[in-house]
């Protein structure tokens, strides 16, 4: 079973930063390429992902957080982390890390973001419970 803790959501003011970290506990051994990404959710939106990673170290953005936004994934560590930059009022929500394992032609074939959400929402693959983050203007 595999378990994603989330850490370092809270307050910021506007163009400050914060760093998001996902600790992988449990084993993703297997032969197929580990994905995972971070997504967020504000009240009254639809879940929208933000960024994405898979385990060779190609990463995917949303259009809004490019430029602003890092991500990458330490696979010593199994963490996931996320740095935000120039945060802004509308960066605001709760942001939740996702895992799951593709095979590596369909990765190349669709792109990290675009199988990380296909499989997610088949339901292939696991969620973190989420890390609030608040940006003030």
């Amino acid at each position: 079973q595999v378990e994603l803790v989330e850490s370092g959501g809270g307050s910021v003011q506007a163009v400050g930063s914060l760093r998001l970290s996902c600790l992988v506990n449990g084993s993703t051994t297997t032969r197929l390429k580990l994905l995972m990404g971070w997504f967020r959710q504000a009240p009254g939106n639809e879940r929208e992902a933000v960024a994405a990673s898979d385990s060779d170290g190609n990463t995917d953005y949303a259009d809004s957080v490019k430029g602003r936004f890092s991500v990458s994934l330490d696979n010593a560590k199994k963490t996931l982390y996320l740095q935000m930059n120039s945060l802004k009022p509308e960066d605001s929500g709760v942001y939740y890390c996702a895992a799951t394992v593709s095979p590596p032609r369909t990765i190349q074939a669709l792109g990290v973001m675009t199988s990380l959400k296909e499989n997610l929402k088949a339901d292939v693959g696991y969620w973190g419970k989420g890390t609030q983050v608040t940006v003030s203007s």
